[in-house]
């Protein structure tokens, strides 16, 4: 029988034997391989760490003591050992276990993840009110996969030198978020990692910690070490040494064996340390080593081959879009530059990347940073198109609006993955951004129904009388509107476009969503039924001739939006309806005050009740 079959809590990993936990890691990653090739997944970060999740649950007495992994899908070993195996099989589907950490999951899930660079303030949050409360426990954070260049981490990290907590941080260093990692603490972390004289000296501090002799002769090692700070070998030492951390390593963090021995050494010392592991990205499966990008997350693949199996798509993706367009005005635009945090693939700014290089920035995770350069950017006389996630964006408000809004400056700023995004769940939905971003002056904001849209509005950004401007489109493929090639034609801001017109009831819709508005219209004139709709394309500024004219000839209106109805179109119609004295009844069909879990998109679009079938029932309502 398996071992990984015996393994129903971490408990019955404690006594295995070094032998048994290589094998563990060995079964744990064809399980992860064979669950993800048929129910796709984040596999390559955490197949990279599959050690760390089995050398931490040896060596520590979970849930009792508290592991907070950042970047959540590292985690998928750590969940499979916690008495999730065979959930694992459904996870990130609809109704099944989050592709991340959840804490009303599993006690086993310290603290919920999903975005990165959050562990060590969180980590150090838990460990501070178990010592208050005069508990006697471990608290772990394990950071890796690029979140280290989030301010977030180094905030956290300063305030927990300062504090003296007891509290271990793993660096999990595998050179790679999704992209390869980029500025200047990955370059310090990679010269440390390939320095001969500090590895020379570090294997001699290794090999002492478990003599007789431990504290002598360590603080006789590290003397050593210190004389080295200054001549480009001790650069991650000095680093950490000065923020009130311990600094440990690096050490090979796919050798289980060794692992457990240094996490066991570790687990007497008391204090804020940090432990630089060296991981691979993909770790024993050849194509996820191989191209480490692409299997980040790859969709279905054979797990014997590793060919991936997804259909390809019979229309082009938004993000597709996006990238060729943007290379196209940056031909014709000298000012044009592209800033994204550690998302050119994703995005596809690395269209453009690939042939500009000096003209796109990857700042790496750090998103307030990506939208205040490209304020700065701005006020130096050049035209920033910023491209972040919409979910991730929630961490760029404050840069927004003091950098970017305030200051009048114009910064394009796209956002990728708007609304329901699917399996990733509720941490990754980009339902907020018009909610949010509506109440900040001297902004433009603007969702485009199809992928030529999509096309217009990037280039009707760069024209004179736009100022900043935020456009949001979702992940993944448009309707198979025309785009490519095609003539560029300006959209005047605030100006809604009539798709089809009737009497009596009125869709108004923003972005992609207007597809399935559009399809529930028709079968609602099969039904008898001839409703007015809008494409609103903008949420601000919104268009008052175009709803001053709904207003004069429906007296019900629907608005359709992938994003919160609170405060998004539904609130600006409310407050048009309300402002002006006007009697038009109102429904909003969109995201509901509530977090949505993760599914399949159509799916999703059924929970929240805005699917074609929804939006032609509240039609014939």
């Amino acid at each position: 029988m398996a071992i990984l079959e015996k393994i129903d809590d971490p408990s019955q990993i404690r006594n295995l034997c070094p032998e048994d936990l290589r094998t563990l890691c060995e079964e744990l990653r064809r399980y992860i391989i064979e669950c993800c090739s048929e129910n796709p997944g984040h596999i390559g970060a955490s197949l990279g760490a599959v050690e760390i999740a089995v050398a931490l649950h040896k060596v520590f007495n979970t849930p009792e003591d508290q592991i907070v992994w950042d970047v959540g899908h590292q985690a998928y070993a750590h969940k499979i050992l916690t008495g999730r195996r065979e959930e694992f099989r459904n996870n990130r589907k609809k109704d099944g276990i989050s592709g991340f950490p959840r804490r009303d999951e599993s006690p086993y899930d310290a603290f919920g993840t999903g975005h990165s660079s959050t562990s060590i303030s969180a980590a150090l949050g838990l460990a501070v009110a178990a010592q208050m409360q005069g508990r006697s426990t471990h608290t772990v954070a394990v950071i890796g996969d690029g979140a280290m260049t989030g301010g977030l981490a180094f905030e956290g990290i300063n305030n927990a030198g300062s504090l003296k907590t007891d509290l271990l941080v793993i660096l999990n260093d595998n050179q790679i978020s999704i992209d390869q990692n980029t500025g200047a603490l990955h370059n310090y972390l990679l010269k440390v990692v390939t320095s001969r004289n500090y590895n020379k000296l570090k294997k001699s501090i290794w090999d002492k910690l478990g003599s007789t002799r431990f504290r002598s002769r360590i603080q006789k090692n590290v003397k050593n070490l210190k004389r080295f700070l200054g001549k480009g070998t001790g650069e991650a030492y000095s680093l950490f040494d000065s923020l009130g951390f311990r600094y440990f390593g690096p050490i090979d963090g796919n050798d289980v064996e060794l692992l457990t021995k240094t996490l066991e050494r570790l687990k007497t010392i008391p204090g804020a340390k940090l432990l630089h592991v060296i991981t691979v990205k993909g770790k024993g499966f050849r194509p996820a080593e191989e191209n480490q990008t692409i299997w980040h997350a790859p969709g279905t693949f054979d797990p014997n081959t590793g060919l991936r199996t997804g259909k390809k798509p019979d229309t082009a993706r938004f993000q597709e879009v996006f990238g060729t367009t943007l290379l196209e005005l940056a031909r014709s635009d000298e000012r044009i530059v592209g800033i994204t945090p550690a998302m050119a693939t994703g995005c596809s700014m690395d269209i453009m990347m690939a042939r500009m290089p000096q003209r796109v920035f990857d700042v790496g995770i750090a998103e307030q940073h990506a939208v205040t350069f490209s304020a700065g950017l701005a006020a130096g006389g050049l035209l920033p198109v910023c491209n972040i996630y919409s979910s991730f964006s929630q961490r760029a408000f404050d840069s927004l609006v003091h950098d970017v809004a305030l200051q009048n400056l114009k910064v394009i700023l796209c956002l990728d993955r708007a609304g329901l995004v699917g399996e990733d769940g509720a941490t990754h939905h980009g339902v907020f951004d018009m909610t949010s971003y509506r109440s900040v002056p001297n902004i433009t904001i603007a969702s485009p129904i199809d992928e030529r849209e999509l096309r217009n509005m990037l280039y009707s950004a760069t024209l004179p009388d736009y100022g900043a401007t935020v456009i949001r489109y979702p992940r993944g493929c448009g309707s198979g509107a025309l785009w490519r090639n095609e003539p560029f034609e300006k959209i005047a801001i605030g100006k809604a476009s009539l798709l089809s017109d009737g009497s009596g009831v009125a869709v108004l819709s923003i972005g992609p969503s207007g597809v399935k508005a559009a399809q529930a219209i028709r079968q609602a004139a099969e039904k008898g039924v001839k409703a007015i709709h809008y494409n609103m394309r903008f949420v601000k500024p919104l268009d008052k001739e175009a709803l001053a004219d709904v207003c004069s000839r429906a007296d019900r209106i629907i608005t359709v939006e992938d994003g919160s109805v609170i405060g998004g179109l539904h609130g600006a119609v409310a407050e048009y309806i309300a402002d002006n004295g006007l009697s038009c009844k109102l429904s909003g069909l969109g995201i509901p005050d509530s977090f949505i879990g993760q599914g399949k998109p159509e799916e999703l679009y059924s929970e929240c009740g805005f699917n074609t079938a929804d939006i032609l029932e509240e039609i014939l309502k």
